[in-house]
């Protein structure tokens, strides 16, 4: 606030008086600048996949308290898990192409509704196949609504910079669920029954929901606003309408992509990337480690850790993709997790030591930090067709995560140790960062780079 002399004159002709008084003049207060909405949405897309990870992972937790009061043999009771995993990867692509009919926040709130009820009937099952239906089918669709696809949706709607930023810190809160909901649920399943941790599920579900239909909302179009960092010269194309039905779209997409090449080597890498992480060393590091002398205990402590550096190495990933080529950084992934892995027979042993660390660490980094720089590559292939075209990206990651389980699990019968499976993945990895450097780019992306 400034004062200034203000002159007056009072009086006619050739008598006048002259009046000096101070008059306030008040200094504009600038506007104080609002957060964007974009970042409500991420938030609110941050929280819902931490739950969306939780809840898939939590059938594991289930396993020893269900074969201990119903009876059901482990291959029962992992048939829900199988199906929820399966369910998980195969409904990214029609849950984007369902995203894209009718909106981001409709299909979110449905399916935290799914996976509230799967987790919530299970306390009246009696019968196995309940199981099947409650967390494979319910849950499962849930969760695969809620998968990366959706992380790919919210960025490529609402961001235009920071965009692979913030789609390495959501791809991370995976991680952070798993890390924040399993040991909470293994206790009360422990201490409370495992009832009491289904219900908990639900009610963390149910209390996601107001957030969503609060803040969510499909794009910046929908609250007069324009994506993060788009300027006068940023080309938004509207959407298009949907023609068809949802799941019609979703295969139409499937086969124009199909025609690319860039489809194929994005597809193969990920199902590599899907065998390197989630088929082999997660189904196996503890088993492996345990054939070695390690406490069970130790195993997944260490397995925890992977998931506490895989935070930092995704997030550090999106921070990347929004500033190199994508191309380049699956390359330097894939070659350097293929390196870590053909080392591990020689720093697996009966306790932790430096080795050991040192593989975790630098293993954790590169858990899934391939993800923000395959989803740029696919929305640049792709445009709006690329969150459908990664949901099938992503399908082949989780095909491929199945068949190393299971293979791996058949190597150790046949050779006694895991050895092979390690050199494969290993080699498998180097192939991966072939197929990434034959992805090649379109020409008005190429033209930027």
């Amino acid at each position: 606030m400034a004062l200034r002399p203000l002159v007056r004159r009072y009086g006619s002709g050739d008598h006048w008086s002259v009046v000096i008084t101070e008059s306030t003049v008040t200094t504009p207060v600038p506007a104080r600048r609002r957060v964007h909405r974009a970042w409500w949405v991420a938030a609110v897309a941050f929280v819902a996949t931490i739950g969306a990870a939780g809840f898939r992972a939590t059938p594991g937790v289930l396993i020893a308290p269900l074969q201990d009061e119903f009876g059901w043999s482990r291959g029962t009771i992992s048939a829900a898990v199988s199906v929820n995993l399966v369910l998980f990867g195969l409904t990214a692509p029609f849950a984007a192409a369902l995203m894209l009919r009718f909106g981001i926040r409709r299909v979110v709130t449905f399916a935290l509704l799914l996976v509230a009820a799967g987790s919530g009937l299970t306390v009246f099952m009696t019968q196995s196949w309940q199981l099947v239906l409650c967390w494979g089918v319910l849950v499962g669709l849930g969760t695969g609504s809620m998968a990366l696809t959706f992380v790919a949706m919210v960025t490529g709607n609402w961001f235009v910079a920071r965009r692979g930023l913030v789609t390495g810190v959501l791809t991370a809160a995976g991680a952070t669920g798993q890390l924040i909901f399993l040991p909470v649920l293994a206790n009360l399943a422990g201490e409370r029954g495992w009832r009491s941790a289904a219900l908990t599920v639900t009610v963390a579900a149910l209390a996601v929901v107001p957030l969503v239909l609060l803040l969510l909302r499909d794009r910046p179009s929908d609250v007069g606003l324009r994506p993060y960092g788009a300027t006068d010269d940023t080309v938004i194309a509207p959407p298009t309408p949907a023609a068809g039905g949802v799941a019609a779209r979703a295969l139409r997409e499937l086969g124009r992509a199909s025609r690319t090449p860039a489809f194929w080597f994005l597809a193969a890498g990920f199902a590599i990337c899907g065998a390197s992480t989630n088929g082999l060393i997660g189904t196996h590091l503890i088993p492996a480690a345990h054939d070695h002398g390690m406490a069970e205990t130790t195993a997944a402590g260490l397995l925890a850790l992977v998931g506490v550096f895989d935070i930092v190495g995704t997030v550090l990933s999106g921070w990347l993709t929004d500033r190199f080529d994508p191309r380049v950084l699956l390359v330097v992934y894939y070659t350097l997790r293929g390196v870590s892995l053909l080392f591990l027979p020689a720093v697996l042993g009966d306790a932790v030591h430096l080795g050991m660390v040192g593989f975790i660490v630098f293993y954790g980094l590169d858990w899934i930090a391939t993800v923000p720089p395959t989803i740029a590559l696919c929305r640049a292939h792709f445009g709006e067709a690329g969150p459908i075209v990664f949901g099938w990206v992503f399908a082949s990651h989780q095909i491929g995560a199945a068949v190393a389980a299971s293979a791996a699990g058949v190597l150790r019968d046949v050779r006694g140790d895991y050895a092979l499976a390690w050199a494969g993945a290993g080699v498998l990895c180097l192939l991966a960062a072939a197929f990434s450097a034959r992805v090649g780019l379109p020409r008005a992306v190429a033209a930027t780079v």
